[in-house]
């Protein structure tokens, strides 16, 4: 039985772990859950897996959870009610819980960095599905590692698949960061991307872009943020940087292709010029259960992947013109240090600021650019926690001070 600690109980990752929890119930336990503002659903989350411990981002929202748990008809709620945290030092507490056996990061963006800080520090195995963690704090989060002892598994499918090609290498013995020491034997990185939802649009039409368009996956059933990414490969882009920390490659080793199919989720080139892939159906559900069984494979009941039913895979190179922001994450990849922090945190802010229709499209990748290259005379090599942090805050800021300049 492993004791699970979900973080971001409410969203995408985290629904999906509380059903495949619920689906191996002799296997996995919940003993702590964070969420944001969805409260109906994080009661029902509660009633359901009896966590010893549940914290909401906003601690004046932890009252409100209260009384809804109390008014609950008593046949329906836990024997023992969790108890109840808030803010970040909530969050954080959840991510450490002591009876946790492994930690699953499903916190969108910047806001999972402090609790899966707080989760290494306290030595727990973490399924890793929040990209930010090494994108914007790897100089902090690598040495974190390395003191404690935390094995960091990799939830998101492309990583996932990387990692499953991997095993029997020593990487796969540790299943843990290394501080930028290549994975013996691996020569070359291939992660597959959908394309998204402007994969088969002309660029000179990107100007007719709207929310609804970009939001509207052709494969998969995401988040806002993750989808709009996924359309301007921000989302391939963030997971090279993630790459190049996981498994110590340089960023001319690591290579995306557009696989409409989705089938292939990732391939690795080996020394001796081999080429592993792994292939399943479209389905999240496939690499966060390896990470909550592994190093074990638990039988599924699943759909079984059938080739002759897909009938064809192909495979093409990304457009630039289609997708500017794929080159200014490898730029920011390349340049290191509080770069990749800029970069994402102003994505993140444009990608908000698209949703919530103030900017077009195409100015995401104009106003990450704008950021990033006002931040090149500020740049630190050697980021504390706190420069990541004031970093992310001041990329944040720029984004919308350069967007007001936009709309006027």
């Amino acid at each position: 039985m492993k004791a699970l600690s979900v973080l971001g109980s409410t969203g995408s990752i985290g629904t999906q772990t509380l059903e495949l929890a619920e689906e191996f119930p002799d296997r996995f336990k919940v003993v702590a859950l964070t969420a944001g503002n969805n409260l109906d659903l994080l009661v029902q989350q509660i009633c359901r897996h009896a966590p010893e411990a549940v914290a909401v981002s906003d601690p004046e929202r932890v009252a409100a959870l209260r009384e809804r748990l109390d008014a609950l008809d008593p046949a329906k709620r836990p024997a023992r009610l969790p108890e109840l945290l808030g803010g970040n030092e909530g969050l954080c507490a959840a991510a450490a819980w002591s009876s946790a056996d492994l930690v699953v990061t499903g916190i969108v963006g910047c806001a999972g960095l402090l609790p899966t800080l707080a989760a290494i520090k306290a030595g727990k195995d973490l399924a890793l599905a929040n990209k930010e963690t090494l994108i914007a704090a790897g100089p902090v989060v690598l040495p974190e590692l390395e003191k404690s002892g935390s094995r960091l598994l990799p939830a998101d499918s492309e990583h996932s698949a990387i990692f499953q090609c991997l095993q029997g290498t020593p990487y796969a013995e540790t299943a843990r960061l290394s501080t930028g020491v290549p994975t013996p034997g691996l020569r070359r990185i291939q992660l597959t991307a959908s394309g998204g939802a402007f994969r088969d649009w002309a660029p000179e039409d990107l100007i007719k872009a709207t929310v609804a368009d970009a939001t509207s996956h052709p494969n998969w059933s995401m988040g806002r943020k993750i989808t709009v990414d996924s359309a301007s490969l921000m989302n391939k882009g963030l997971e090279v940087i993630e790459a190049h920390y996981l498994f110590g490659l340089d960023y001319d080793q690591i290579e995306i292709v557009i696989h409409p199919q989705s089938i292939i989720h990732s391939m690795v080139e080996l020394a001796d010029s081999s080429v592993l892939a792994q292939l399943g159906w479209p389905d999240m559900k496939l690499p966060i259960l390896y990470c909550l069984s592994w190093p074990e494979r638990l039988e599924t009941p699943w759909r079984r992947l059938d080739l002759t039913e897909v009938g064809s895979l192909t495979f093409r190179k990304p457009d630039p013109a289609r997708y500017p922001c794929m080159a200014l994450a490898y730029a920011a990849g390349r340049a290191g240090g509080t770069m990749p922090a800029v970069m994402n945190a102003a994505n993140e802010q444009a990608v908000a600021l698209f949703l919530d229709e103030q900017i077009h499209f195409l100015d995401i990748p104009k106003l990450i650019d704008g950021v990033c290259d006002r931040h090149r005379v500020d740049l630190m090599g050697a980021p504390s926690l706190d420069d990541v942090l004031a970093v992310d805050a001041w990329a944040r800021q720029a984004v919308r001070e350069a967007a007001a300049l936009v709309a006027a």
